[in-house]
């Protein structure tokens, strides 16, 4: 009610304020007319008789076109181009309507324009001094004082959001800026003082307190040195979000928050094929299993916002899926929503909910993915990895599905470990599966930022419990995408198969963990050297270094720019039904020597490099971890 109230007495006062200025302008009109001297007898009754019309019709006017719409306080361009429409408008009218009424009787010709000369400095000039008024008041107080990067868009609208804070929490001091046109101007009355490289000598000199990055659009590069040379300075630092994530477009101080990792390893935005989504996904009855899990909950979100006919979630976690469902019921009240419990590996269920559901697309997201933890485990990575994918994959051909797309990772290639191993055989089944009418896409991709087990949550933990950060080798090097660019992607490449293809995402450059552990303890706002960060040798089955193709597969660009298609000599596997029934028999039999033979059969490029570690070695290393399917 309060904020009502304020508004209506706010329009009452400009209302007011502006209806004064119209005969005030109208009659300074007549007297600048004549020097500032006495308005002679006859024009004065003129003036007096016509402003009974003018009077009237430029508070219409004025009405008309808004100028009781914006707030004083936020005073700007519109505002101006307003104040200008009402009143030329209101000009050319009243000269229109005097000429009708008295053909312009005791109107000197010059009075027109000294009339709107007069209204326009009325009504724009007191606005524009309440604003001067109310934003010069953050050059004062005792704030904390606030230098900030980038003198763009951002930076202006950051410093007058500032300029508003009752409280003046913080007190801008200047800018620094790369572009040089920019350098040595004034943005709200603040310096910018030159470019970014100075900030190291400019933050003492200045009694900095606080670094504010403003530039929205920055890129990753652009990130990492900005970030190396705040870092410089021994100062908090703080950032503004990406474009995307701006509500509105809006900036506002409340969105200042610390520079994250995400910040430094993610890429440009990725651009979709919106028509191709829209025709392969819109409207159709779309399944994901593992729906509960990192990869999946966020594929979920980003299919629901392209309006399936009916999103079905299979996830083996109860928590996970709850999770998920009252975010997208929230999100997507309108959305056909079929969340089921259910395990990849139990077929009769499966074949129940392929017959009920009918789905036309599945995104196979379902796996197990932790590398130490599979090792010593192989049964149930070939139950689950293997053997699950493969139920699912005859599950969707066997009731027509028009699209299978299995979500694969950089493990696969080479593998050295049994999670490697498991998710190359499921590729290779899948692969064996083309040809029919279900068309069989996978997509490959490296690790994922902040998903659930990843190496970015456990430092963040250890960071949390004081240090030591766990490092298994320094030269250990991981591809890493943040979880909406890579369902993105998986979306992507999904409507763009054909049938038979593995398509490899785009990870960038590959990123040192050790450069990985510093960064985000020095983003914590600490030392490394204070923290440390600990070497624990490498775990069984892990790699130094990942890839994301074989040699001999014929990589070939895509229409799509992050996306590239990789084909390999060997297509598939031929005698699938037979191996598939050892592994079954040996999965029965928790035999592991048999599933170790029978997995290598499948995968013959596993531990080609060396011998596989013992199975019974157990440990974890942060960092061995593939995308993350979930359920």
């Amino acid at each position: 009610m309060r904020p009502l109230v304020d508004r209506l007495r706010s329009r009452a006062g400009a209302f007011l304020h502006d209806s004064l200025m119209v005969p005030l302008a109208w009659l300074g009109a007549y007297w600048l007319r004549f020097n500032l001297g006495p308005i002679p007898e006859p024009y004065w009754g003129a003036a007096l008789h016509a402003l009974l019309l003018v009077w009237p019709l430029q508070v219409a006017l004025s009405w008309a076109f808004g100028l009781y719409r914006g707030v004083w306080r936020f005073a700007s361009l519109p505002d101006l181009i307003r104040i200008l429409k009402a009143v030329l408008s209101g000009v050319a009218l009243t000269l229109g309507a005097l000429f009708v009424v008295n053909r312009l009787q005791g109107i000197p010709r010059s009075l027109p324009l000294l009339y709107g000369l007069s209204l326009g400095i009325l009504l724009a000039g007191p606005r524009l001094a309440y604003r001067w008024w109310r934003d010069r008041r953050i050059h004062l107080g005792n704030g904390r004082r606030v230098l900030i990067v980038g003198a763009g868009s951002a930076g202006e609208a950051l410093v007058r959001d500032l300029a508003r804070d009752p409280g003046r929490a913080y007190l801008p001091v200047g800018f620094v800026d790369d572009k040089p046109r920019r350098q040595g101007g004034e943005i709200q009355g603040l310096p910018i003082f030159g470019d970014c490289e100075r900030l190291p000598a400019l933050a003492p000199r200045l009694g900095i307190d606080l670094i504010v990055i403003a530039i929205p659009s920055a890129d990753a590069a652009q990130m990492r040195r900005l970030v190396a040379l705040c870092e410089r300075t021994g100062l908090p630092f703080r950032t503004l979000p990406a474009v995307a994530d701006l509500v509105g477009g809006r900036v506002d101080s409340r969105a200042l928050r610390p520079v994250s990792i995400e910040d430094l390893l993610g890429r440009e935005p990725v651009v979709l094929d919106h028509a191709a989504l829209a025709r392969g996904l819109a409207g159709r009855r779309i399944l994901v299993t593992g729906g509960g899990g990192s990869i999946g909950s966020e594929l979920c979100r980003q299919l629901a916002a392209l309006g399936p006919s009916r999103l079905i979630l299979l996830e083996q976690s109860e928590y996970n899926l709850y999770r998920i469902e009252m975010e997208l019921r929230e999100g997507h009240p309108d959305l056909p929503l079929e969340p089921l419990l259910g395990d990849v590996t139990d077929s009769a269920a499966l074949a129940h909910l392929f017959a009920r559901t009918r789905p036309e697309v599945v995104f196979h997201a379902a796996a197990y993915k932790h590398v130490p933890l599979l090792e010593p485990q192989i049964r149930e990575a070939v139950r689950v990895n293997v053997l699950g994918t493969h139920r699912v994959a005859r599950a969707a051909l066997d009731a027509g599905c028009r699209e299978f797309v299995l979500i694969s990772t950089d493990k696969a290639v080479n593998p050295a470990n049994v999670m490697g191993a498991s998710k190359r055989a499921a590729e290779r089944l899948c692969m064996a599966l083309a040809g029919g009418a279900t068309r069989f896409v996978t997509v490959r991709f490296g690790n994922v930022l902040g998903s659930a087990g990843s190496v970015v949550p456990l430092f963040r933990r250890q960071l949390e419990a004081g240090g030591p950060l766990t490092l298994t080798h320094p030269d250990m090097e991981r591809y890493f995408m943040t979880i909406p660019e890579a369902c993105q992607l998986i979306m992507q490449g999904g409507v763009m198969g054909r049938g038979g293809e593995i398509f490899v995402l785009d990870m960038g450059e590959p990123v040192r963990i050790r450069y990985l552990a510093e960064q985000m303890i020095r983003l914590a706002g600490r030392d490394p050297e204070e923290i440390g960060i600990r070497e624990i040798g490498l775990r069984p089955g892990e790699k130094l270094y990942e890839e994301l193709f074989y040699a001999g597969e014929d990589l070939a660009p895509t229409h799509h720019p992050r996306i590239r298609v990789a084909r390999h000599a060997q297509a598939g596997v031929t005698d699938w039904p037979q191996r598939v029934a050892a592994l079954e028999r040996a999965v029965a039999d928790c035999d592991p020597a048999a599933l170790e033979r029978e997995l290598r059969g499948l995968v013959p490029e596993w531990g080609a490099a060396g011998e596989r570690p013992g199975a019974l070695a157990r440990g974890r290393g942060p960092g061995e971890i593939g995308p993350d399917p979930g359920g």
